[in-house]
C-alpha cells in the first residue's frame, strides 16, 4: 500500500511539473508550436532511462524508489498522449512542416535523450 501511495503522490508532482513546463514554455517560445510537451517528453525519456540503469546495476535506488520515479513522476511528467493530439491537430490544421518537425524531433530526440540517460548513468553510476 506505501508504495501505490508513493507512485500516487510521485504521479501528481509529474502532472504538475508538466503543467508548469508547459506554461513556461508557451511563455518563452511562444504557443505556435507544443514546446512544453516536447521538452517535458526529451527529459523523461532521459530520466527513465538513467534511473532504470542504476537501480538495475546499482544498490542506491531501491525497488520501492524505481517505481515511484518511473511510474510515478515520470508517467505524470510524459505526454505521449499529449504528443499525439497535439500532432494530428498540426496535420488538420495543415501545418504539415510543424507535424513533421514535431513527430521527428519527438521520436528522435526521445530516443537520443534515452541513450543519453543511459550513457550518463553509467559514466555516474558504474557498476
Amino acid at each position: 500500500m506505501t508504495r501505490f501511495l508513493l507512485i500516487c503522490f510521485a504521479g501528481a508532482l509529474g502532472t504538475g511539473t508538466r503543467y508548469l513546463v508547459s506554461l513556461g514554455a508557451s511563455r518563452a517560445f511562444g504557443a505556435a508550436f507544443p514546446y512544453g510537451t516536447l521538452i517535458v517528453n526529451l527529459v523523461g525519456c532521459f530520466l527513465i532511462a538513467a534511473v532504470v540503469r542504476v537501480a538495475v546495476t546499482t544498490a542506491y535506488i531501491s525497488e520501492t524508489l524505481r517505481f515511484t520515479l518511473t511510474v510515478g513522476f515520470m508517467g505524470g511528467l510524459t505526454t505521449y498522449s499529449s504528443f499525439n493530439f497535439e500532432t494530428t491537430k498540426l496535420l488538420e490544421d495543415k501545418e504539415y512542416g510543424a507535424a513533421a518537425i514535431n513527430f521527428g524531433a519527438t521520436v528522435a530526440g526521445c530516443f537520443a535523450a534515452g541513450l543519453l540517460g543511459l550513457y550518463a548513468a553509467k559514466k555516474l553510476f558504474p557498476g
